[in-house]
């Protein structure tokens, strides 16, 4: 069942998203090659705590991290670890704060040092996709029009999007009704209400949307073993539109 909102659970999901702005922005000064991902996973910890929040995730299920640190094919719940990120990587940090009980959530692909032109071409596009996405989560549209223009603009850019990782509600769970993936076929599927918070957060391979988990039960990469890019916001369906709750600007 989806649990509408308030425009005052909204604010509190706002603070929470806020945060994890903030997380973001202090990601993208330190993003380089030689920096591992470990030690982005103790920037988030650090920023986080400096706001009175906490990293909700290392009580999630039986996942230890702050971050998902992906990188390269890896698609999603990638572990951060202490390998150095090499110039030509991408990768995608995804992290969910939790304040007074509420949570945001996003995530952001980076470009480590100088990426080559496929690897710039698709954080574009998968960045075009989320804002896609978002333009059409009004108001009286269905969920597959929102995602039916999203996954085509992947496909034509020689894109896919991934099918077997969802997005979601979001409120005090992490994992909320409803849930759904980022292809979809005009006019089908749930109506977006006033009151609805979600995710969107397109999944883009550069080549097949078909997907391997590793052997730790989390790790998920491209089948063929080519790069995977994911842009994430928290969003608010309101009588005004959409409104984005994790914000970087």
């Amino acid at each position: 069942m989806v649990t509408l909102k308030s425009p005052q659970e909204i604010e509190h999901i706002r603070a929470a998203g806020a945060v994890v702005a903030a997380c973001h922005k202090e990601i993208r000064k330190m993003i380089r090659p030689g920096v591992t991902t470990w030690q982005i996973e103790e920037l988030v910890e650090d920023v986080m705590a400096s706001y009175g929040a906490k990293p909700f995730t290392k009580t999630y299920k039986d996942y230890k991290f702050a971050t998902c640190a992906s990188v390269n094919d890896v698609i999603a719940h990638g572990f951060p670890n202490h390998t150095p990120l090499q110039n030509g990587d991408i990768v995608t940090i995804d992290t969910v704060a939790e304040l007074n009980g509420w949570l945001g959530d996003s995530a952001w692909t980076y470009a480590v040092g100088d990426v080559s032109p496929t690897a710039e071409k698709l954080m574009r596009v998968t960045k075009e996709c989320l804002d896609i996405g978002i333009r059409h989560a009004v108001i009286g549209n269905r969920i597959g029009d929102a995602m039916y223009p999203l996954h085509k603009h992947a496909q034509a850019n020689g894109f896919s999007c991934v099918r077997e990782l969802a997005a979601h509600g979001i409120g005090r769970e992490l994992h909320e009704e409803p849930n759904f993936i980022h292809v979809g076929i005009p006019g089908k599927g749930f109506r977006f209400k006033e009151g609805m918070v979600i995710t969107i957060e397109p999944m883009i391979n550069e080549g097949t949307w078909r997907m391997t988990i590793d052997e730790d039960g989390w790790t998920a990469r491209t089948m063929d073993g080519k790069l995977s890019a994911q842009f994430e916001h928290t969003i608010a369906i309101t009588k005004d539109g959409p409104v984005i709750l994790t914000s970087q600007d």
